[in-house]
């Protein structure tokens, strides 16, 4: 069973559903300088003016696919996806691995910070694992020397291009670093978990590595954020989580970021002024009541202000056809996806549970086809595989959203 009216109010969180015209649209953003902005507009057709909005507001975008996550940034921000390469190559958008050892998009300002906040625990264990790659102290020492004499001067912000990983791995290789077997994969993402270096300008079809420090705001790290604060920190993480995220839960920002549920509980209690929070049903409706909760394990949710006010007057939107790319954040964003299909659905959507997620289809706040391109260039075709029944008239609505879906290129 579907929880369609939750699945309704987090796609109009995500920014899924463009803002009324009428009402002006305003979102806290980092600028390429590190600085926050707001900016208002009352004719935006997005519900985050820029990219790079999209990237500060949600924290961090799962990136691993790394056509999809421009999608994702694009999809939110007025579905232009070389605005998002833009925003990669003026250093407003990165990826990193700031949690979970996965790799995600995020604003310039939020890396540092968040990767020292959350990334501990998944570089201790790669560590544990560097002797079965054959790799020691003293390969991990001298990669770092060659990335740093490689990447610092193309890592101008805004202006460097960058290293690409084949030209840091060749160089690695000439000076007896192994790469093979996965060691390569190590040692880049140690030194982009440990501060060293992160993914930067749009470069051959990918992101470039960069030297970090050079390229990041000045200041944008733990200290230079929230005076090394940690618990200011994971405050900040929750108010981005839910406001773009919720409803949701303690238990799904404890998911998502792989932090202690008792860290996030005392943290929350600090930005729980600016959230707003209650139960859902069975069909996700939410409540103020407790007991009319079913949802979501009956836990408390919480949500930007405003938000069940205006999903109560835009319901017939959020309902509307959407394709999303694979490891979209509405699907990928919660302990519990379920919400959005059921268990024979979520098993096309991710053959053998195998991580690989597909490109989905959604209608009425749930899944309803996985969906693919065929062809190239003007052959280019919409492929749609129903997992439930979808009529002409519907599929032809997701033929125009096909049309005109950002892609990072053709």
């Amino acid at each position: 069973m579907t929880h369609r009216h939750l699945a309704g109010a987090r796609i109009l969180a995500q920014g899924l559903v463009p803002p009324s015209v009428s009402e002006p649209s305003t979102s806290a953003a980092v600028s390429s300088s590190g600085t926050e902005e707001r900016t208002a507009s009352s004719t935006s057709t997005a519900a985050y003016p820029t990219p790079a909005q999209v990237a500060h507001g949600f924290a961090a975008h799962q990136g691993q696919d790394l056509s999809g996550v421009v999608s994702s940034l694009a999809l939110r921000s007025g579905g232009d996806a070389a605005a998002v390469l833009t925003a990669f190559d003026r250093g407003e958008i990165v990826r990193g691995y700031p949690m979970r050892g996965t790799v995600f998009a995020t604003s310039a300002a939020t890396l540092p910070w968040l990767t020292q906040l959350c990334a501990g625990a998944p570089v201790r264990a790669a560590i544990k694992r560097r002797s079965s790659l054959g790799l020691t102290d003293e390969h991990v020492g001298r990669a770092g020397e060659i990335l740093e004499e490689l990447a610092v001067p193309a890592s101008t912000p805004g202006v460097g291009r960058g290293v690409t990983r084949a030209e840091l791995f060749a160089a690695w290789e000439a000076a007896g670093v192994p790469t093979r077997g996965g060691c390569g994969y190590h040692l880049l993402v140690h030194h982009i978990s440990t501060g060293t270096a992160c993914y930067g300008p749009w470069r051959d079809g990918d992101t470039a590595v960069v030297h970090a420090p050079t390229w990041l705001p000045s200041g944008s790290d733990l200290e230079g954020t929230f005076h090394g604060d940690e618990h200011a920190a994971l405050a900040e993480l929750a108010l981005r989580y839910f406001t773009s995220h919720g409803p949701a839960s303690v238990r799904d920002l404890a998911w998502w970021s792989k932090l202690p549920m008792g860290r996030i509980t005392a943290a929350l209690a600090e930005a729980s002024d600016r959230l707003e929070s209650g139960w859902a049903d069975a069909q996700g409706r939410l409540h103020a009541d407790p007991a009319k909760a079913v949802a979501s394990r009956g836990e408390t949710l919480y949500w930007r202000p405003g938000l069940a006010e205006e999903y109560a007057a835009r319901e017939k939107e959020t309902m509307r056809e959407l394709l999303l790319p694979g490891f979209d954040e509405l699907v990928l964003g919660y302990q519990d996806r379920l919400y959005l299909m059921d268990d024979e659905r979520h098993a096309r959507l991710v053959p053998g549970n195998n991580g690989v997620f597909k490109r989905t289809a959604v209608r009425r706040g749930e899944v309803v086809g996985i969906w693919s391109r065929a062809g190239t260039g003007s052959r280019r075709r919409f492929v749609l595989d129903p997992v439930t029944p979808i009529s002409p008239t519907q599929t032809s609505r997701f033929e125009t959203l096909f049309a005109r879906f950002p892609y990072p290129s053709d």
